[in-house]
């Protein structure tokens, strides 16, 4: 590895010969890890993707914890592993290496080279720090891939820009799903595995320094996920993305045994119960052909009178938690 001097600073123009010349790792892959220097090199490039069948690379919309950026993971042919360049990527926290995006910038006037915008330090994200995602790989077949949730080092001024916003899937690069009861194939609408939360708590380096994040919802829907599989259910959820909009909809949890869309909310407030009856009915509209669908939500513990009544008032079912199971469940007809 070469000593020049080099500073990394957030908007920077340069390329990947000029990072590889400088911190000794490759050239060539969208992950590069420098391991001498003790950095993961992140090259971004949503125009790219397309050609391979995926548009999932993008600035997406500010979450609860902050910024976010999406980032697929190595591998243009068959379903993408955790292992390798991607095994490099989600553990270099624990590898002690740094993070750096960038993201393609044209060409160098009268050369073929990329240019590289380089966006600033990042992390995994420490709470959901991978998804799984259906989409057509280089060899026109679809596959799983790996979509990496990158999130600005605290105290960091990401230098990104309108261009970098998350575009919206194409129609061929989705999957159809099929399921029974039948949702009716939609573009933006994908089948996928519910996420498993076995902590209580985690720590979460995010904008304004690290703090602890308890995961209440996740702990109650991997709960009652548990209880839906011991009688017997299956269940899913989806993925919706929306033609003009960045990021997605993804409901909490799908019962395909009792065709039931279900939104969990880690506190029984009214707060709570209000937004996931704005939730659930926007998540609705998009499965419009559905026929029979019911909606629920999913709550730690009984609410008060007042707020049963709404619920029933907008044709929401209610499930909730108790000391030896879950109420409410199964669905009356």
């Amino acid at each position: 590895m070469t000593t020049t001097t080099f500073e990394l600073v957030p908007g920077l123009i340069t390329t990947r010969e000029k990072i590889a010349e400088v911190y000794g790792c490759g050239t060539f892959q969208g992950i590069e890890p420098a391991v001498e220097a003790k950095k993961v090199f992140v090259y971004s490039d949503p125009s790219a993707g397309e050609e391979y069948g995926y548009t999932f690379d993008g600035r997406a919309e500010d979450d609860e914890y902050g910024p976010l950026y999406l980032y697929t993971g190595y591998g243009a042919k068959g379903n993408q592993e955790l292992k390798s360049r991607n095994k490099s990527l989600r553990y270099h926290v624990e590898d002690g290496r740094e993070l750096h995006l960038f993201v393609a910038h044209g060409k160098v006037p009268g050369s073929g080279t990329m240019q590289q915008r380089y966006i600033g330090p990042m992390h995994v994200d420490p709470i959901n720090p991978v998804e799984v995602r259906r989409g057509l790989g280089k060899d026109n077949k679809m596959r799983d891939a790996l979509v990496f949730r990158l999130r600005p080092v605290a105290g960091s001024t990401p230098a990104w820009t309108a261009e970098d916003r998350l575009q919206p899937a194409a129609a061929d690069g989705l999957e159809e799903v099929e399921v029974k009861p039948t949702i009716p194939a939609q573009t933006g609408v994908k089948d996928k595995n519910a996420e498993q939360h076995t902590t209580a708590e985690t720590v979460a380096d995010i904008a304004g320094g690290p703090r602890k994040v308890v995961r209440r919802e996740g702990l109650l829907v991997e709960a009652f996920k548990k209880h839906l599989l011991a009688a017997g259910h299956e269940v899913k959820t989806f993925q919706i993305t929306l033609e003009g909009e960045i990021g997605a909809l993804t409901p909490d949890l799908y019962d395909l045994t009792d065709h039931v869309l279900y939104e969990a909310k880690g506190q029984t407030t009214r707060n709570n119960v209000r937004m996931a009856i704005g939730q659930l009915a926007d998540y609705r509209r998009h499965v419009p052909k559905a026929e029979g669908l019911r909606v629920a939500v999913l709550l730690p513990s009984e609410p008060s009178p007042d707020l049963k009544a709404l619920l029933d008032a907008q044709g929401v079912r209610l499930v909730y938690q108790t000391d030896t199971g879950f109420a409410g469940f199964p669905l009356a007809d």
